[in-house]
């Protein structure tokens, strides 16, 4: 049962979220009256204008340009959350990229990456704000991972290897955490229409050989059965409330919001 006003004041970090996902659950959080620190990429005008919106539903908001794949960027980022907003209740990693290739033509630099902005940065994070939540006595570590976490697709080695690493490594920290008030699940998405995505359908139409409508009508929404795609607001209320008290017993699970892929 939701209870009014029973995120207010707390202070989350949403990694990733000058656009798509992670914009949405930054503002989902907000409107509940969390302070919130953004980070992403993005040019200046579009990230003072996502403060300005921020700013405007009466909470505290303050942005980071830490690189994801800089461990002492990361580090750095959860020190200063917990100095300006005064705590860091609630992490969201979302921060992530995407390239599409066949294993054998993978390029090693984007390997590389992809496996330091979807994998590595959440282990530097959790381990940056953990010690902040474990002193507070409450935490929400909401990671947010993938259907690819639970199933491979091809031309994506690294994606689903960092995807399927991220479950892992939230089900590890939720067992070393269950006792501290602290939870820490996965929220494992089908296909969002983000600027991610959006991407991807013309590198997976050059890919296969494939137009652009084919790839949605017959790669991505075939994998889901109610043929459309997951809506960011239906993700960011799913975040919302695993970090309400009444699911502070659902912790190191990979809940899946994907129109019914896994249960085919």
């Amino acid at each position: 049962m939701k209870k009014e006003g029973e995120l207010k004041g707390k202070a989350a970090i949403v990694t990733g979220s000058t656009s798509g996902i992670g914009h949405g659950i930054a503002r989902a959080l907000a409107r509940e009256g969390c302070h919130v620190m953004i980070n992403g990429f993005g040019d200046d005008e579009t990230i003072q204008a996502i403060q300005e919106e921020i700013a405007e539903m009466g909470v505290k908001v303050t942005y980071s340009a830490a690189d994801m794949r800089k461990p002492d960027d990361i580090e750095a980022m959860v020190a200063i959350a917990n100095r300006r907003l005064g705590s860091v209740d609630i992490l969201v990693n979302n921060a992530g990229i995407q390239h599409v290739a066949p294993v054998h033509e993978f390029p090693i630099e984007k390997w590389d990456d992809i496996i330091a902005i979807n994998l590595s940065s959440a282990f530097h994070t959790m381990r940056a704000a953990l010690p902040l939540m474990v002193n507070e006595g409450w935490g929400r570590v909401i990671n947010i991972a993938s259907a690819h976490a639970l199933v491979a697709s091809p031309f994506k080695a690294a994606y689903v290897a960092a995807k399927h690493g991220i479950a892992g490594l939230t089900k590890t920290a939720a067992l070393e955490m269950a006792e501290k008030n602290i939870t820490i699940n996965a929220i494992a998405p089908g296909y969002v229409k983000t600027p991610l995505v959006e991407n991807q359908v013309a590198d997976t139409a050059r890919t296969r050989g494939i137009s652009e409508d084919e790839v949605v009508r017959d790669v991505m929404l075939a994998a889901q059965p109610t043929k459309r795609f997951v809506t960011i607001d239906q993700v960011a209320d799913l975040a919302v409330y695993l970090c309400r008290e009444s699911a502070a017993s659902i912790t190191g699970s990979v809940i899946s919001i994907d129109g019914g892929w896994m249960a085919k």
